[in-house]
């Protein structure tokens, strides 16, 4: 019965990962990245706190050991759990050292929290995606041991989680954190075609297949650059404000350019899958999906550089792109099949 239903079970899981990048892109789009100082706790909480009060010292207070606290624009850990007097008593408090980022905000804190969230939920989806996979080791060792890797990627994604927040947000850690992702997208969507009971037959054609090996790669580094040039916008936020978005992308690196000037090389190359595909008749269906998504992350890109980041268009342009990756890969998948 478990078997009959694995197909099902994988997509479960591939949705569960989008909505993880969905919920991440929310976090880089609102600058809440930071919003929780610690991990897996925020402010030393299972619940995050909800006013600034929680976690100020204050005399005649209750905290729990464990719990943060800011204090003169500084983050504290209580020891023990204690019952404070009239002065702050630095011997019941240790400097949480590994970073300086001290500011609270509660819709930041939350919205990085939801964030945590879905990462747990995903983690649930995948014992149970590993637990069924295992049915099929004596038919199919692909499948459990597809399934053993991406769930220890997972585990690999959850201490680059902890590591992104003690290292504040470091642009080297959030790339690798970001392409670990998409290695994951694949190994769910290798584990869908192999158990997927409705297989069509593909027409075969080398410089399609070509092109399509080609364009996974740049769809890669492409969101790798993504990455650089997001962390490049997070510190002009900081440094203006995030009220004025129109100075996000004031003097930047040659990254922005070349990710701006590389949208032009990736739409050539998909567009010569989808005239190769048109008229040698492969019939490919997911070369017009492919088409749609380079649509929205060129326009969602060009909003946020001309019209200063519209709600939304950052979470868009993300989740467009792993999508985009994901449709990319499926595709080399039956184009190979077809081989």
């Amino acid at each position: 019965m478990m078997k009959n239903r694995f197909p099902q079970i994988v997509q479960v899981a591939i949705i569960s990962v989008y909505l993880i990048f969905l919920a991440g892109a929310v976090v880089r789009m609102t600058g809440s990245g930071m919003g929780c100082p610690d991990w897996p706790k925020c402010f030393g909480y299972y619940i995050p706190p909800t006013s600034e009060s929680q976690i100020t010292w204050q005399p005649n207070a209750t905290f729990k050991k464990g719990v943060i606290i800011i204090k003169d624009e500084a983050l504290f850990v209580a020891q023990k759990t204690l019952k404070t007097g009239a002065a702050f008593n630095l011997d019941n408090w240790q400097p949480y050292t590994k970073h300086t980022y001290n500011v609270f905000n509660k819709y930041h804190t939350w919205t990085e929290y939801i964030n945590r969230l879905a990462s747990v939920l995903s983690g649930f989806v995948f014992l149970f995606l590993v637990f069924a996979a295992s049915k099929f080791w004596s038919t199919d060792k692909r499948i459990p041991v597809l399934a053993y890797i991406a769930f220890a990627l997972m585990l690999f994604e959850a201490w680059l989680g902890k590591t992104v927040v003690d290292t504040n947000l470091k642009p080297t850690i959030i790339t690798i954190h970001m392409v670990v992702g998409l290695i994951i997208i694949g190994l769910l969507l290798r584990l869908q075609f192999i158990t997927s009971t409705k297989k069509k037959v593909y027409k075969y054609n080398a410089l399609f297949s070509k092109l399509l090996i080609v364009s996974v790669l740049f769809s890669l580094v492409q969101i790798a650059m993504g990455t650089q040039v997001r962390q490049f916008i997070d510190e002009q936020v900081k440094l203006f404000g995030f009220e004025n978005k129109q100075y996000s992308l004031l003097n930047p690196s040659f990254k922005f350019y070349f990710h701006r000037s590389f949208t032009i090389l990736i739409v050539l190359v998909n567009f010569g899958l989808f005239y190769l595909n048109q008229i040698k008749n492969l019939g490919y269906k997911l070369v017009n999906w492919i088409l749609l998504l380079l649509f929205l992350e060129t326009i969602t890109g060009i909003l946020m550089y001309y019209a200063s980041f519209p709600i939304g268009t950052q979470a868009v342009h993300l989740l467009s792109g792993a999508v985009l990756f994901g449709l990319q890969y499926y595709l080399l998948l039956q184009s190979r099949s077809a081989k």
